[in-house]
């Protein structure tokens, strides 16, 4: 009986607030960057790391690539997409040199809760590992997908295995393409056929986590086909090289994903279904690590740093502020009530759920 009038109560909220959107976005590319700290976010190639034996290979020819005495043109050379076009037409929160906070809340500081966090809006304490596990909580996609208009206009793709279970595909009925599964269909693209024939014939340097290659051209041919409404997209790529050791694939990846990133962005800039009608949110699961200097290429409840994150923001509803310097805090159980709103939807669960970060609106 709870569930029944649980459900018709977030379809009642849902429809009420969707007819009287205000907003131009009418479509959300939710996107997290699995692991990626703020500090190279804001200040590109970390001095520490760069050149340290221990976790670069080949110190000269990654200095050529991204080192600079100046932070600002270091984090350039890292994350261009970002520094040239977000920062110049949307926002980005988690900068804690101007006291701008973004943290995680589940205090636990690794992928599932953190992901179940984004997606779900508070924090569970069952959930507590990583295992394969369905998530019992609904999440803002589930919940979107219920709502008019978006039936089958929602999807996920994720780099890690895992994400089938913390999006509940089974319960929820959202299409989630994650790990070592090919996409299914009888409608496949050439790409699509292709994609599928090198996933499995490209190792992948983990045993539950595939390329992000995969998982971005997946999704990019999933966008194309179906137009759908609210895509999450979950790289996985930065986290694995970091606890790998390696700073020299964990900084080139970095720089592939803002590459996608940039795909995503010029594609929906050029599709009359999204152009002027979209919105990206951009974060990731947890941070890392700084010191002892082996902590980066760890998280967790016992590492300190590891709960501080960032958020980055660009769309038709969001003011071009750049780096958000006012003080604030922020944490990443607000995002799900946020990707809701720019939907034109009020986004309830079970439990209270994070509020919307405001600041990420036009005003009125």
């Amino acid at each position: 009986m709870k569930k029944i009038l649980f459900s018709l109560i977030i379809l009642i909220f849902g429809t009420q607030l969707f007819a009287q959107n205000p907003l131009k976005t009418e479509n959300v590319f939710l996107i997290t960057l699995d692991g990626l700290r703020w500090q190279e976010l804001y200040t590109g190639a970390d001095e520490k790391l760069i050149s340290h034996e221990d976790y670069v290979r080949n110190s000269e020819d990654l200095t050529e690539a991204f080192w600079d005495d100046d932070p600002d043109v270091r984090k350039q050379l890292l994350m261009p997409f970002f520094w040239s076009v977000i920062v110049e037409k949307g926002q980005l929160y988690g900068n804690r040199a101007f006291g701008n906070r973004v943290d995680v809340a589940n205090g636990l500081n690794f992928s599932y809760p953190g992901y179940s966090e984004i997606l779900v809006g508070y924090v569970d304490e069952e959930i507590n590992s990583n295992a394969r596990i369905p998530n019992p909580n609904t999440t803002v996609l589930e919940f979107v997908n219920n709502q008019p208009g978006f039936r089958g206009k929602v999807a996920a793709f994720g780099s890690w295995d895992v994400f089938p279970y913390i999006i509940n595909s089974e319960r929820s009925g959202i299409p989630v393409n994650a790990g070592f599964d090919p996409v299914e269909g009888d409608d496949l693209t050439d790409r699509e056929v292709f994609l599928n024939k090198l996933l499995h014939q490209i190792p992948s340097p983990w045993g539950t986590v595939r390329l992000d290659a995969f998982t971005h051209h997946y999704a990019v041919e999933h966008i194309r086909k179906h137009e759908p409404r609210l895509v999450y997209i979950a790289y996985g790529e930065t986290d694995d090289f970091a606890h790998d050791g390696n700073y020299q694939a964990y900084l080139y990846s970095a720089r592939q994903t803002d590459a996608f990133i940039r795909e995503l962005w010029e594609m929906v800039q050029s599709h009359p279904v999204y152009k002027d009608k979209t919105t990206l949110i951009i974060t990731t699961d947890h941070g890392r690590g700084t010191d002892p200097i082996d902590h980066w290429r760890h998280h967790g409840s016992r590492i300190e740093g590891s709960e501080e994150i960032w958020i980055a923001v660009i769309g038709p509803d969001s003011p071009a502020t750049g780096i958000v310097k006012e003080p604030m805090q922020l944490y990443q159980k607000q995002v799900a009530k946020t990707v809701a709103r720019f939907l034109g939807l009020e986004y309830v669960n079970q439990k209270p759920v994070g509020p919307v970060i405001e600041s990420v609106f036009n005003p009125n």
